[in-house]
C-alpha cells in the first residue's frame, strides 16, 4: 500500500511562509507549529522570497483601501527578502542568515555584519545581546541599543500612527523583541518598576498581545505586591484560559480573601484547565531535564513551564502552598 503524499493549500503555505520569513520562530518551531518537517518550512521560505517580485510585479494597486491593507498584511511587501535593496533590509537579511547558521560562531559573526550594514537592525543587537553578553549590564546595553535602534527605523510618526497594531505590521518585530529583551534584564537587575512600565507601555502598543507580556506582567505584579493593577490586568484578558492566567486568578483571590469560598471556585476552574500544575508548584515532580522546547494548553509540558516561572510568586505568598495542596490531591 502507497503512502498517501500530504497536500497543502496555497494559503496554508503562504501562512507558513511569512511566519518563516517574519524572523519570531526557528524552523525546528515552525515545523512543530504547523505539523510539517523543517525542510519543507525552509522551502516555503525560500520560494517567497524568490517569486514575490514576479507574483507582484506591477499589480500591486494603490488605493485608500490598499493604504489600510498594510495593517493586515503585516507590511509583507516591505519585509520580503530583496524587495528593498536599502542597508536595513540588506541587514536584516543577514539577520534571516544568523537564526539559521549552522553554528553559534557563524551567527553572532551574521549579526555583527549586518550592523556595519546598518545600524538601524534592531534584531542585530538583540541577538548579540542574547548569544554574546558575557553579563547582565552588557545585555542591557546591547538591547538598549536595540530599541534605540528600532525607534529610528520606525520614525517618530509611526509611533503616533499605527498604537494598537504593534506585532501586527512586521517592521515593528525588531522593535519589539529588543524592548522585550531589555524589559527582561532590567528585572534580573533588580530594576523592577522600570520593567513593568517596559511591559505595560508594549502593551499599549499591541494590545493583541503577540509576545505573552501580559503573562509576564501579572507575574511581576503580584511579585511587587501591586495587586489591585494585577487585578486590572486580569481583567482586561478575561477570557484568557491559559495556566498563567487562571492559576494566578485563583492565587489572587487567595491573597484578597484567604481560604474563601471564591478563591475555592477559581482554583477548582484552574485545575479543570490544568491537573497536572500542582505537582510541580509543590514539589510533588522534579522539573525535566532537559525542558520540553514546548509547551500546550492543558498540557504537562504547560504546567512545567508554568511552576517554574510562577512559583516565586506562590511561595512569596504565606499560606498558598499549603492551601493548594489541601485542595489538589
Amino acid at each position: 500500500m502507497t503512502k498517501k503524499r500530504n497536500t497543502y493549500s496555497v494559503e496554508f503555505k503562504a501562512t507558513v511562509a511569512l511566519d518563516a520569513l517574519s524572523g519570531e520562530y526557528t524552523l525546528a518551531e515552525l515545523a512543530s507549529k504547523y505539523g510539517v518537517h523543517a525542510s519543507q518550512v525552509s522551502q516555503w521560505k525560500k520560494q517567497a522570497k524568490e517569486g514575490v517580485l514576479a507574483a507582484f510585479s506591477g499589480k500591486i494597486q494603490t488605493s485608500k483601501q490598499g493604504d489600510t491593507s498594510r495593517k493586515d498584511t503585516g507590511g509583507l511587501f516591505d519585509s520580503l527578502s530583496g524587495f528593498h535593496d536599502d542597508p536595513l533590509h540588506r541587514a536584516q537579511d543577514l539577520m534571516f542568515e544568523a537564526w539559521e547558521a549552522p553554528t553559534r560562531k557563524r551567527a553572532i559573526a551574521l549579526a555583527k555584519k549586518a550592523l556595519t550594514i546598518s545600524a538601524d537592525c534592531a534584531d542585530a543587537y538583540s541577538f548579540l545581546a542574547d548569544q554574546e553578553a558575557e553579563t547582565d549590564e552588557e545585555a542591557l546595553e546591547l538591547y538598549r541599543k536595540g530599541v534605540e535602534a528600532g525607534e529610528r527605523a520606525l520614525g517618530k510618526q509611526f509611533f503616533k500612527d499605527e498604537v494598537g497594531y504593534f506585532w501586527g505590521i512586521i517592521e515593528s518585530r525588531p522593535y519589539m523583541r529588543a524592548r522585550l529583551g531589555l524589559a527582561g534584564t532590567l528585572w534580573e537587575l533588580e530594576r523592577k518598576d522600570e520593567a513593568v512600565e517596559h511591559y505595560q507601555d508594549m502593551l499599549r502598543l499591541n494590545p493583541g498581545d503577540n509576545q505573552g507580556i501580559r503573562y509576564i506582567l501579572l507575574l511581576c505584579l503580584i511579585e511587587l505586591d501591586r495587586d489591585g493593577d494585577a487585578e486590572a490586568l486580569y481583567t482586561d484578558y478575561i477570557d484568557d484560559g491559559m495556566a498563567w492566567w487562571v492559576y494566578s486568578r485563583a492565587l489572587l483571590d487567595f491573597r484578597k480573601n484567604g481560604e474563601s469560598k471564591e478563591a475555592a471556585e477559581s482554583l477548582k476552574l484552574a485545575l479543570e484547565e490544568n491537573g497536572f500544575v500542582p505537582d510541580y508548584l509543590l514539589s510533588r515532580k522534579s522539573f525535566p531535564n532537559p525542558l520540553p522546547q514546548y509547551y500546550s494548553p492543558g498540557q504537562e509540558s504547560e504546567a512545567i513551564f508554568y511552576a517554574q516561572d510562577c512559583r516565586p510568586g506562590w511561595e512569596a505568598t504565606p499560606g498558598a502552598l499549603e492551601w493548594l495542596g489541601r485542595n489538589a490531591q
